[in-house]
């Protein structure tokens, strides 16, 4: 049984956001063999409630509260200092400190970081850890990138600044940690693109989705009505879910309410921003805001949707609507690192509001979308079960197998 030391940028726990997911994940399967201390921050009021349960996995919890507010004038100092704005946006001395400390009594035999801002903490010389393991699930320089297309103004100097010190970050941290892993190969192959020095160093570890969890069979819909419905699932003040929901509420929705008048389209999710609520006031659309379980809500779906524009890695709640036997209409950007097959497994169609409205009318066929929700299931079951996907975890973090 190996020490290891987490640090992670969201509290791990509950696993209710998409890099909430994939670091539960991880740091359940670490500590089914190791002894793991964590340390993270925790940016909503409303996780401390899960602190207990997240301590009951590790050997040791150290969590501080991170304020949205005093994280972005820290952040500023970036402008200055040349770095990208998101890392002194997670800066504390107490967890400096803390680090430095857990170290001190119990040196780790690896240290496992979770989003490269976290990266800042891991001692450089002769207290640098036996392995540095550093997940940087996406490339996220890219999403700025992404971000600045057609920004103009303050606004998209800022972005294509952080795109550029970002990577700039990033490949330093590459350089300086033992493995770099990536949430699909396709990040994987463009990190090695874009840091072409540390390309022995770089490896996809795919997402999964707990299949047992997110089971039609053991999930009782929200309601029995047979009024055709069509879901959206995520955080919804994260900009490319806001984006994605906007869009398709302007340009697919009425197509599908013309042939189905009393389809509704409901937005389940976190933390709704206004332009999200706005929207619920158009008829045929219903904002749930969060919800206890997002399960009832794809079990009574007719069709899940994600008209993404801006997608990095794998989309996790595609995954979670595949697993509960739900047809998906998603764009080809949604569909990175899932290589389900169109109108087999999932329904795949172009950012344009005809050829979206056309995959979204055949999902709503219920012979043929019950058909590709059934093979959507048996797909993720047979490839993107957690036990599969994180099976080299081990050999990643340490660079040999632990055994089991």
């Amino acid at each position: 049984m190996a020490e290891i030391l987490f640090l992670c940028q969201r509290i791990p726990y509950p696993p209710n956001k998409g890099d909430k997911i994939r670091s539960f994940h991880i740091l359940r399967r670490l500590t089914e063999r190791h002894t793991v201390r964590v340390g993270s921050f925790v940016d909503d009021p409303a996780d401390w409630q899960h602190a207990d349960a997240l301590r009951g996995l590790c050997a040791e919890l150290f969590l501080l509260p991170l304020s949205r507010r005093p994280a972005i004038m820290r952040s500023a100092s970036g402008l200055v200092s040349g770095l990208p704005l998101t890392v002194p946006f997670y800066r504390d001395r107490r967890l400096a400190a803390w680090v430095t400390d857990t170290l001190a009594r119990k040196p780790a035999d690896a240290v496992f970081v979770f989003s490269s801002a976290m990266a800042q903490y891991v001692p450089c010389g002769d207290a640098r850890p036996r392995r540095f393991a550093m997940d940087f699930v996406d490339v996220d320089s890219e999403k700025w990138a992404a971000y600045a297309e057609g920004r103009r103004g303050a606004a998209g100097w800022i972005y294509r600044r952080e795109a550029r010190r970002l990577l700039d970050y990033d490949r330093a941290v590459a350089r300086r940690a033992d493995i770099s892993l990536f949430v699909s190969d396709r990040e994987a192959d463009l990190f090695r693109r874009l840091a072409p020095e540390s390309t022995e160093k770089i490896r996809g570890l795919s997402n999964g989705v707990d299949a047992t969890y997110f089971d039609p069979a053991a999930t009782v819909p929200t309601s029995s009505s047979e009024q055709p419905s069509l879901v959206f699932t995520g955080a919804m003040d994260y900009w490319p879910n806001i984006e994605a929901v906007t869009w398709f509420a302007d340009n697919v929705l009425p197509g599908v309410r013309q042939r189905h008048p009393r389809a509704i389209f409901r937005i389940v999710g976190l933390n709704p921003d206004k332009r999200v609520l706005e929207l619920g006031q158009r008829p045929g659309i219903e904002v749930t805001g969060p919800v206890p379980d997002v399960r009832p809500y794809l079990a009574e779906a007719s069709a899940v949707v994600a008209p993404m524009a801006i997608a990095r890695g794998i989309q996790n709640k595609i995954l979670e609507a595949m697993a509960m036997a739900r047809p998906v209409v998603a764009s080809p950007e949604g569909l990175e690192g899932i290589a389900a097959t169109d109108r087999r497994q999932i329904f795949c169609a172009e950012r344009s509001a005809a050829p979206f409205l056309a995959q979204t009318l055949a999902a709503l066929d219920r012979q043929i979308g019950e058909d590709v929700g059934a093979a959507a299931r048996a797909f993720v079951l047979d490839r993107f079960s957690w036990s599969s996907t994180l099976g080299r975890l081990d050999e990643y973090v340490f660079g040999h197998s632990t055994g089991s």
